[in-house]
């Protein structure tokens, strides 16, 4: 096994604020659980990460830290307590995400629906971005959830085409790439990122940009695949911030409406921006 030193642009100290009021209020946020280098800076601006769906996962991605097994029961006061904690946090902008729940019948979305419908009545003037799984391709599931017109639908294909298979548990390259035409067409700021670092290639990364250009996509992000833990997938190599800053440009050439780019940006990085995205 080949240990890869982290390169100086990837060690950031995290910072301390806005800690102590999530822990005060008991508040559950993927910028906290996944130790985010980026949470003070979103909380800066008023943006916050949730997952709900509870936090076992029914797959087990290779690049994911997130447990997997058998998920207890959906929590019926899950709704209101997101709204709760948007209101909370005072913020501007929330983003929703869930684990997979392959278990359920409709796999999560009617509790999906629940928790934007409560998020939106408690905060009418916070705008939402959704980053859904796949939903296992059921158009009529994700409809549900696009009919609640969050502001961005987000759906990540994760890596490239030769390396989705190897990566991911049980979606698919083209299942993904459905999912976020369906979103398009029916009207929503699409939004999908991948990760670099796991052996893809520069030509595989443009012919990625190309597909989800084509599904309808305007908003996309990359980041640097940091490996999680020793039981998840290595990191094959650390891109340089340049690189990062190339492929930005060629996504902002071909005609996405907005990109971010950088070793540190995730899916939520900068979420805020991405709203305007729809008046462009």
């Amino acid at each position: 096994m080949i240990h890869r030193r982290k390169p100086e642009w990837l060690k950031v100290k995290l910072p301390q604020n806005n800690i102590s009021a999530i822990n005060r209020h008991h508040l559950h946020t993927i910028c906290s659980s996944g130790l985010c280098p980026n949470r003070s800076e979103c909380w800066g601006c008023g943006t916050a990460t949730f997952m709900i769906c509870g936090d076992i996962c029914t797959r087990a991605c290779k690049f994911c830290n997130v447990k997997t097994g058998r998920p207890a029961p959906l929590d019926p006061d899950e709704p209101e307590n997101i709204a709760d904690s948007v209101s909370l946090m005072h913020l501007k902008h929330a983003v929703i995400t869930s684990v997979d729940r392959d278990d359920l019948s409709d796999l999560g979305a009617s509790q999906w629906v629940k928790v934007v419908r409560a998020v939106k009545a408690k905060n009418p003037d916070t705008t939402m971005e959704v980053l859904i799984p796949d939903f296992q391709g059921r158009k009529e599931l994700i409809h549900l959830i696009l009919e609640t017109r969050p502001e961005v639908v987000s759906h990540n294909l994760e890596t490239v085409r030769r390396l989705s298979k190897s990566v991911r548990s049980r979606a698919t390259y083209d299942t993904s790439l459905a999912v976020i035409r369906q979103i398009a067409d029916y009207g929503i700021v699409a939004k999908s990122g991948i990760m670099l670092g796991l052996g893809e290639t520069r030509d595989e990364i443009i012919e990625t940009m190309d597909d989800l250009l084509e599904a309808g996509c305007s908003v996309m992000t990359l980041g640097q695949y940091l490996q999680p833990s020793k039981a998840n997938i290595e990191v094959s190599e650390y891109i340089h911030p340049e690189i990062f800053a190339e492929y930005q440009r060629i996504c902002r050439e071909k005609g996405f409406a907005h990109c971010e780019s950088a070793p540190l940006v995730r899916s939520s990085y900068h979420a805020e921006r991405h709203v305007k995205t729809q008046y462009q």
